[in-house]
This record gives structure tokens, sequence and C-alpha cells, in this order.
């Protein structure tokens, strides 16, 4: 069970934040999956069978539009979806795959925003990704700063809970797009394959850069010819 909110967490309509056993804040919604036994998933093989079990994406700057630098996203009315990204996560969702966030929210340590701030723009992310017919299936938070913790990215630590969180899922059978090399490095710390949204040439430990969320999922689900 989750374990008590922290000062100024609150319950929005995705469900509840709370610390996981690192001090995270993580949304918790449970539901079977299915483990896909075989080798690690290449391009969406054919309706109906999920390439990946989980996809685990970085929310600002992959998502919607990341704040200017030294900023935060830190209200919903500041909350602006990329182009595509709408539709790229409803692509997602039709695969049969988890849609899971994964966030950093430094923020909220810097007291630059609340635990309730981070609810109230993820509330409004779902609302905007709904009337898409997208949805995202569980948020995970990292509120904290910077060498305090295990699950800031680039560290696993919100990947591994995740996962912990979902026991059919094989993070080998897992992808995690994001903006920045952070999110690859948690990704593959985590065992998940990685994409990286960058122009192509960006040096990466990810296995391809694609510009966008859109360009990246059409490639994983195999629309613009697999990897």
């Amino acid at each position: 069970m989750p374990a008590t909110p922290p000062a100024g967490a609150g319950r929005g309509a995705q469900g509840s934040f709370a610390t996981n056993s690192n001090g995270g804040l993580g949304r918790y919604e449970r539901r079977a999956l299915t483990a896909w036994p075989g080798p690690p998933p290449g391009p969406l093989a054919s309706p109906g069978v999920a390439a990946f079990d989980v996809v685990f994406l970085d929310r600002d700057g992959t998502i919607n539009e990341k704040a200017p630098d030294g900023d935060y996203v830190s209200s919903p009315g500041s909350l602006r979806l990329l182009p595509g990204a709408a539709a790229a996560i409803a692509a997602v969702n039709a695969s049969g795959a988890d849609v899971v966030v994964v966030t950093n929210q430094r923020g909220v340590a810097l007291g630059r925003m609340s635990a309730r701030d981070v609810l109230a723009v993820n509330d409004q992310l779902d609302r905007l990704l709904a009337a898409h017919g997208a949805r995202v299936d569980a948020y995970y938070v990292c509120p904290h700063e910077a060498g305090s913790c295990d699950c800031r990215k680039p560290l696993p630590g919100l990947v591994l809970r995740a996962l912990a969180d979902r026991p059919g899922a094989v993070a080998s059978r897992c992808v995690l797009v994001g903006d920045a090399e952070s999110d690859v490095e948690a990704g593959l710390a985590a065992g998940t394959r990685a994409v990286r949204l960058a122009p192509e040439g960006t040096p990466t430990r990810a296995e391809v850069c694609r510009a966008d969320l859109a360009a990246a999922v059409a490639a994983l689900l195999g629309a613009s010819g697999g990897r």
C-alpha cells in the first residue's frame, strides 16, 4: 500500500499521489497485465497484439511544451500539448500497451509548486488527451532535489516502481521515450528500450532518435517501417 502522502500531496481525477519507498510521488492504478513471451518487441505485428507491455513517456518536452529554462509547468493553464502527441498516445492505447508517464518535477523540492499543482497539471493533461480519445494509464513523479533520491531520472527508480506495480510487464518488452538523455539512461538502467526525441545524429545511448512523439510511436508500432 502507498505510504502517507507528503505535505502538499493531494488527490486528482487520475488517482492518489503518495510516497513510494524512496519518497517519489506515484499514481497507483492496478491493472491485470499479461506478459507476452518471446524476444524483445519489434514493430507491431498485427492488430490486437501488443508490441509492448508498457510505453513509458516523459512529460514536459515529450507530451506537452516544456517551460522556459528555470521555470516549470506549474498550473493547468500553462499546459500545451505538442503537435501530434495526443494522436500518438491514442495509437499506443489502441496497440494494447499501457501508457505510463515518468516525470521529474524538481520544482516541488524548490518550493516553486506543490504536489497539488502537479496533480492539477496531470488532471489537465488527462482532459486534453481525452478530447483526442487518448489516455495516460498511470503517472509516477519524482519531486526531489537532484542527488537526494534514487527516483530522479537518470536513475531508474520511477520506472522500476512502475514495473513492480505491473507484475505481468517485462522490462525488455517496454520502451521509454523522452526528449532528454536522462530519460534514455533511466530506461536503459531499468532494462527497457529507449527512444530519444532529438534530431538525427544527436549523441545518445538510445537505439534511435526521432523528431517528436508522433514519429517515435510511428516507428515503434511499425507505421514507418519499424526501428
